[in-house]
This record gives structure tokens, C-alpha cells and sequence, in this order.
């Protein structure tokens, strides 16, 4: 399953080239994000003015249709606690709203495409794509 971070969404409700094709070839059960990602998108909205923020918004809740949006739960609470306080302790953390997109990532199992590979690809396990490296 590929999970989507902050950044594969807002480049494909852009319509980046390197992004739209390869999530709209994807298969409904292809296709996630999790639910931080969600309100990543959501706040990024409400900041802007009254008829850019509907518009956004009304796009967003399109896409998120063809999406399963993953919730945080116990278990992705445990992953994050491990990835921080394992970071952490070399001296490498990364943001909190990483760290809980990353313990869903690996909660689930799946491969999170995101043009931030500084940060994730510090965390241990993490199967990470950027679709963006051969552009």
C-alpha cells in the first residue's frame, strides 16, 4: 500500500506532472493517507482567504474520496513513541507531525511517498519513495 504524505497531496492538487499520473493509476486499496496528513491539509486551508479556502477545500474532500484515510491509534501510538525516543537518542529527531506519519506508515505496513526523505529517512524501518528524485 503506498501512504501519502503532506507533500504528494498538495503537489498533485497542484497537478505536478511527476505526481498525477502515478496516483491516478493507483487502485482505490492502492491508495492512502494518514489522517495527520488530513489536518496537515485541512489547516493549510483554513489559512487562506474565504474563496481560496473553499475552493481548496472542496478539491481536497474530492481527492480524499478515492482515499483511505488512516486513523492514529494505539498501536501507531507505540511506533511513534519508538521512533522518537529511538532518534532521539542519537541525536537525530524529527518533527512530531513526522514521527505520528511515520508510526502509521509503519503500523500499516506500507511505503510512504513523500518529498521528505532528510527527515524519513532517518526513521528505522521506514519504506519511503520519492517521485520526485528522477525529475
Amino acid at each position: 500500500m503506498l501512504i501519502f504524505d503532506t507533500n504528494t497531496i498538495s503537489y498533485y492538487l497542484r497537478g505536478d506532472p511527476a505526481v498525477v499520473p502515478k496516483i491516478q493509476a493507483l487502485a482505490p486499496d492502492e491508495a492512502s493517507i494518514p489522517a495527520i496528513v488530513e489536518y496537515e491539509l485541512r489547516y493549510g486551508f483554513e489559512r487562506l482567504a474565504p474563496e481560496v479556502r473553499k475552493r481548496g477545500l472542496s478539491h481536497l474532500l474530492d481527492v480524499l474520496q478515492s482515499l483511505q484515510v488512516l486513523p492514529f491509534d494505539s498501536v501507531c501510538a507505540g511506533h511513534a513513541a519508538r521512533v522518537r525516543a529511538a532518534l532521539e537518542a542519537v541525536g537525530t529527531p524529527i518533527g512530531a507531525h513526522d514521527t505520528l506519519i511515520a508510526a502509521t506508515v509503519l503500523r500499516h505496513g506500507g511505503t510512504l511517498v513523500t518529498r521528505n526523505t532528510r527527515e524519513f529517512a532517518r526513521v528505522p524501518g521506514l519504506q519511503w519513495l520519492n517521485w520526485h528524485e528522477s525529475a
